[in-house]
């Protein structure tokens, strides 16, 4: 990248008491076992794949848990969320069943989307579905939107699940598409409650961010052109993120205006399964995993004596339990029977 268009990063500043204090032992160790839930379900979800009980594509997202369980802990269940094609963690978080979403992986009658959807297509009924396409999902982030304040203008609409924002993640790479700046553009010139979300893991496929994009950080130099806040979030400490997207919500919760933000974060695997990682070295992995979400948490609950090694163990087993429980509920699901194919479809 080219001198000038680099600059340091201006992490959102935190104080970690005051977030341990809000939100308390009992809370934070719920939110420990969501990210427990979701390192176990992509953990052992990558291994079937490998034993080919899962078709298609498989994109983990082991090593960035703590941003969208930060987020969930923030916002609550019911905004609307859209995600790209890693969507796995999204889906656990809002509800959705790993028994459920097992039996999808497996396209297994059972699965959230009856086996049809696969890996990269999860949905619940606030989320608007895993995206294959990169930047696919902005543009119907911000019809959400869009969606959100068009019913406030209306109080005669009955809406028993209002919600006050939508919360859209994608990748670095999504950045450079034509959608990203559209969506922007609009949601900025028409007030929108969007939160853009950049999950900056520093690879899209095996190119670098720094071939991608020409300005860095990418937030805090391209949200001043649409007019909106931009932030910065360490992604690999959840108490930063839940910090930072608590004041996000509460701001736009005020004012309904668009925020950019680009969560600093890692991928311990290759882009997918099909991806070996080669382009990055063995130093650099090693010390990225240093800061493993989980291991952060583990530590800064363990320095306000909330947790001891044996309990973390414990709650691993547990939800590496439900995860293996899965896998076998999902081999002895059916299989879809041809005769319901144009059934629960848009346009039979």
């Amino acid at each position: 990248m080219a001198e000038g268009k680099k600059s340091e990063h201006h992490v959102f500043s935190h104080d970690l008491e005051k977030v341990i204090k809000e939100l308390g032992k009992e809370t934070l160790i719920e939110h420990l076992k969501k990210m427990l839930l979701i390192r176990n379900f992509e953990i052992r979800a990558e291994a079937a794949y490998l034993q080919g009980k899962v078709g298609g594509f498989f994109h983990s997202y082991v090593g960035q848990e703590a941003v969208q369980t930060a987020a969930l802990a923030t916002m609550g269940v019911n905004q609307w969320w859209i995600t790209s094609y890693r969507c796995h963690a999204l889906a656990l978080l809002l509800g959705a069943a790993p028994n459920d979403l097992m039996s999808e992986l497996y396209g297994k009658a059972a699965g959230i989307a009856m086996g049809r959807g696969g890996s990269m297509h999860f949905f619940t009924e606030d989320l608007l579905g895993g995206f294959g396409i990169v930047g696919g999902q902005i543009p119907i982030a911000t019809g959400a939107a869009f969606a959100i304040n068009y019913k406030k203008k209306f109080p005669n609409i009955t809406d028993v699940k209002s919600k006050d924002v939508a919360v859209c993640f994608f990748g670095e790479g999504a950045v450079a598409q034509g959608s990203f700046h559209e969506s922007l553009n609009l949601a900025s010139l028409w007030d929108l409650p969007c939160i853009y979300v950049i999950e900056n893991n520093e690879w899209g496929m095996g190119t670098h961010v720094d071939r991608a994009i020409c300005v860095e950080p990418i937030a805090e130099r391209k949200a001043p052109g649409y007019a909106m806040q931009g932030y910065t979030f360490d992604g690999m400490d959840f108490f930063n993120c839940y910090a930072g997207f608590k004041h996000v919500f509460e701001e736009m919760k005020k004012d309904s205006r668009p925020v950019l933000i680009e969560v600093m974060t890692e991928r311990f695997k290759g882009h997918s399964v099909s991806d070996p990682g080669l382009y990055r070295t063995k130093e650099n992995l090693e010390k990225c995993m240093e800061r493993d979400p989980l291991i952060i948490m583990l530590k800064t609950l363990s320095s306000f004596n909330m947790i001891d090694d044996e309990t973390y163990k414990a709650l691993d087993k547990e939800q590496k339990d439900i995860v293996l429980a899965s896998m076998k509920y999902a081999d002895e699901c059916p299989w879809p029977d041809p005769i319901h194919l144009e059934e629960d479809v848009f346009a039979p």
